[in-house]
């Protein structure tokens, strides 16, 4: 059976994000996979209404899908992108972040969440990969989350992030067609993704370039100050995007490094262990609401004075 690999873009038509993609892709194909591949722009994607209706159904043990799947093409896209052995995708840098348009396909998968789906047995586990290219006009200060921002949204669906490319100072239509270094680094990637989807899970691991961001387990270049967690759990700093924790430590010629310690990778987000620590955080918290009748009567009782309030709109 051959590698299936999937290609997910939401830029503009024969430009930067998609030019970027389809030469990853390329060389994937021309390796022996099956290539599919999608521009968002296609199709018709609703924004999550926020109704915590699968959240809801996850605290209790239930899988009752998106309400939004009849409406919308999500669930078509979804239904070809979990049967992958490895996804590619790539967005536009607007905002210091990825386009809204990609993160509103991303945040309604929240539904699809593999770890509780595979928990409940609805799913069978697979092991996929993924690829993320970012794209932006300037510099890295300009596209600070963007690469972060895409990370952020592939834990829900269990991909493995093996490489990422920030493509920098490319404003124009189609301008990385100039910057041959870009172009063979796109193609690089597709052997990356090859490469990773033949190594036994166990086995795979960044592929992308060394020295690429401040976490040593996901790469992003995003650190917060840690806080206390929902369980006790604490660390002195956090990489944001993964969850890690350990802290910052100087090296010998005074530049600064972030050491996860012995047991900083307990939540970590990219693992399906540590994701079912937020699904346990779920249950406790808005399963605990929802299972006291005394909370929604109080609630409704709160709300009536915030429905009666009305403000002049546009």
């Amino acid at each position: 059976m051959s590698v299936k690999v999937m290609g997910v873009t939401s830029g503009r038509k024969n430009s930067n994000s998609e030019i970027l993609l389809k030469e990853a892709l390329m060389a994937c194909e021309e390796a022996g996979a099956e290539v599919t591949m999608i521009n968002l722009k296609d199709y018709h994607i609703l924004s999550c209404t926020g109704c915590t209706a699968c959240t809801k159904g996850m605290s209790e043990g239930k899988n009752v899908g998106c309400v939004l799947d009849k409406k919308d093409d999500k669930k078509k896209i979804m239904d070809v992108m979990l049967s992958q052995d490895a996804v590619i995708f790539s967005a536009p840098t607007y905002d210091l972040m990825p386009t809204a348009e990609y993160l509103m396909f991303a945040q309604r998968s929240l539904s699809y969440e593999t770890a509780f789906l595979e928990t409940i047995g609805a799913i069978e586990h697979k092991d996929r990969v993924a690829g993320l290219i970012s794209v932006g006009g300037s510099t890295r200060a300009w596209q600070s989350m963007a690469l972060e921002g895409m990370q952020a949204t592939m834990f829900t669906t269990d991909m493995k992030v093996v490489d990422m490319i920030l493509a920098t100072r490319v404003p124009g239509a189609a301008q990385c067609l100039l910057d041959d270094e870009l172009i063979a680094r796109a193609r690089k990637m597709g052997e990356n993704i090859m490469k990773a989807v033949a190594t036994p899970p166990e086995e795979r691991g960044w592929l992308g370039d060394e020295d690429m961001g401040w976490c040593p387990n996901c790469h992003s270049n995003a650190l917060v100050l840690g806080e206390p967690q929902w369980d006790g759990l604490h660390y002195p700093v956090e990489c944001q995007v993964c969850g890690a924790g350990g802290t910052l430590e100087q090296t010998e010629d005074g530049k600064w490094k972030f050491v996860i310690q012995p047991d900083g990778l307990l939540k970590d987000r990219t693992t399906v262990v540590g994701r079912a620590r937020h699904l346990e955080e779920i249950g406790a918290t808005q399963g605990g609401f929802y299972s006291n009748p005394e909370n929604m009567k109080l609630v409704q009782q709160k709300l009536k004075k915030y429905k009666e309030k009305q403000f002049k709109s546009i």
